[in-house]
């Protein structure tokens, strides 16, 4: 069972560096967000509000920034694969639904200058300061509502199994992008703005390819 669990983990983390991180400037990009998510991991237990603004004024937008700019949304010559395809099949958060959460994140400060309390929650904001610090709490609600709503639906539209992998996933990307892509900027500073793709097994590639349906239940 376990051995089960983690062969979807490599699976779900191998599809979605081959898809979705051919930009150098998107993987340079996940490599300060990995940088600033495990800074904002350490604080969480230090001072949750700072742990939450540098979560999404640095490490999300950072991280969606290169998937809505620089990464390329044409066809996808290296796994021969449609990005209408590649959308469709995506188990997380494709770029519509980035969209929808994203738009949660920017409008959720503007609840608390229709309520300054937040429906009892919260004493009214008397300055600048009191006004970040519970914007920061609503985003932690806001992250952890995101992931944790992905995960039960992931649950009835696929399986429990997917739900968990793809929450494991999530939660352990810093740690794995800082090693996945700790030598884009490098490459970035050489000029070469798209990744050449020479490390992706083409036997590999093209039996996923092969088998589109049972890749839209384990991607």
């Amino acid at each position: 069972m376990i051995k089960n669990y983690l062969e979807q983990l490599r699976i779900q983390r191998w599809d979605d560096h081959r898809y979705y991180h051919h930009s150098r400037i998107n993987q340079s990009l996940h490599f300060v967000s990995a940088l600033s998510f495990l800074f904002a991991y350490v604080w969480l237990f230090v001072d949750p509000v700072i742990s939450a603004l540098v979560g999404w004024l640095v490490s999300m937008t950072s991280r969606q920034a290169g998937h809505f700019f620089f990464e390329p949304h044409d066809y996808d010559h290296i796994n021969q694969a449609t990005h209408e395809y590649k959308e469709e099949i995506k188990v997380g958060y494709n770029l519509q639904r980035k969209v929808v959460l994203m738009a949660i994140w920017a409008a959720s400060p503007l609840v608390l200058f229709a309520d300054p309390t937040l429906f009892g929650l919260f004493k009214p904001w008397a300055s600048a300061t009191d006004f970040m610090r519970q914007v920061a709490k609503i985003w932690l609600v806001v992250g952890g509502g995101g992931l944790l709503f992905r995960t039960v639906h992931l649950f009835f539209i696929r399986d429990v199994e997917t739900g968990l992998v793809w929450m494991t996933k999530i939660l352990t990307d810093p740690f794995h992008d800082l090693m996945l892509y700790r030598s884009a900027p490098l490459a970035l500073m050489r000029g070469e703005l798209m990744d050449p793709g020479l490390h992706l097994n083409p036997e590999h590639t093209l039996g996923l390819i092969a088998e589109p349906v049972l890749e839209e239940q384990h991607a």
